[in-house]
């Protein structure tokens, strides 16, 4: 009978230091879940930030086409009815 507890007790500490492994396995990997969510959360910010640029760089390329148009459609009309209709 003794030697069935002393069977248990040994059980008893190896099923703790699973649970123990277990629990700390589950804890890095929610850490390391974390820190990547943050990392694909910075990235994410970084692009909408880039991409706002280039719309604003977008937006002044536009602007400057369209005093382009206008000034060329000042001096030479029949040349701008060319580019717009792909005849040079």
């Amino acid at each position: 009978m003794l030697e069935i507890l002393n069977y248990g007790g040994a059980l008893a500490g190896v099923a703790g230091a699973v649970s123990l492994i277990i629990a700390s396995i589950r804890t890095n990997a929610a850490r390391i879940w974390k820190d990547e969510a943050e990392a694909h959360k910075a990235r994410a910010d970084r692009l909408i930030e880039e991409l706002e640029e280039v719309k604003g760089k977008l937006s002044d390329l536009e602007d400057k086409t369209q005093v382009l148009i206008s000034l060329l459609s000042a001096i030479d009309p029949q040349k701008l009815e060319g580019l717009q209709t792909g005849r040079h």
